[in-house]
């Protein structure tokens, strides 16, 4: 299954500039999904994260595989409507520097579930070398109107 940015929006409540997943490539609702992550030079961050050196923040990095995440949890259709949240980080890794001009190959797999918790093995790359891997948990909320 693959989604837009369109329909990403649909699922998930971010907006700029505080979207990170301009795709899902793949996806099996509940157990993982990949997208990609299109890293261009006029996003705000590059405003300050540095001139003259323009870097992806890593906790943005990070927000990109947890919102990739949440969409498979998000479109489990008794999650459907609801919100996830960051439950935690763990073992995260910087492996390579993302720029302006990088395409960014995401990847969660949910591992495992306890209740409205979920937790996940993360991955980002950009090409074939691995930029980013954490370890993920989240949770599961009803959204407040």
């Amino acid at each position: 299954m693959t989604l837009s940015s369109n329909e990403i929006a649909k699922i998930l409540p971010h907006r700029f500039p505080f979207l990170m997943v301009d795709k899902i490539t793949d996806m099996e609702p509940g157990k993982s999904a990949d997208g990609i992550k299109c890293v261009c030079a006029n996003e705000i961050q590059f405003m300050g994260h540095f001139p003259g050196q323009a870097v992806m923040p890593g906790v943005l990095m990070i927000e990109a595989l947890a919102q990739t995440g949440a969409v498979a949890l998000l479109c489990e259709e008794e999650n459907k409507g609801k919100l996830v949240f960051f439950g935690g980080i763990k073992n995260a890794r910087f492996k390579r520097v993302v720029v302006p001009g990088d395409v960014v190959s995401l990847h969660c797999e949910i591992t495992a579930r306890r209740g409205t918790v979920g937790f996940g093995k993360a991955i980002a790359k950009v090409g074939d070398e691995v930029a980013v891997s954490a370890e993920i948990s989240f949770a599961i909320t009803d959204r407040k109107e």
